[in-house]
């Protein structure tokens, strides 16, 4: 995994100040990667209640000032039926926990 524990402490605190402190933050796509290189940081996001609009944008924007990195969130409610993508994203993501 392509992320520090600085990062990754930035991103769950973002995560839960935006979302919630149960709010669990999953990370896949390239960044699991330990042989590549660049890359946006993907993350699957799954909160209690239902994500508005405004909080997906503004996590998004505090986010990728905090990494200084592109960032692509799949925001979406624990419990809600999912899409084929993110069936996809939960099978291959790895939960980031803090360090």
């Amino acid at each position: 995994m392509r992320l520090s524990s600085d990062q990754t402490r930035a991103i769950l605190r973002c995560m839960h100040q935006q979302f919630g402190p149960h709010t669990r933050v999953s990370l896949y796509g390239s960044r699991l990667d330990d042989a590549g290189r660049g890359g946006d940081v993907d993350l699957l996001v799954e909160t209690e209640s239902p994500p508005t609009l405004r909080q997906r944008a503004l996590a998004t924007v505090r986010l990728e000032q905090s990494l200084q990195l592109p960032v692509d969130l799949l925001v979406v409610e624990r419990g809600s039926r999912a899409t084929a993508f993110t069936r996809l994203a939960r099978a291959k993501a790895k939960l980031l926990e803090p360090a």
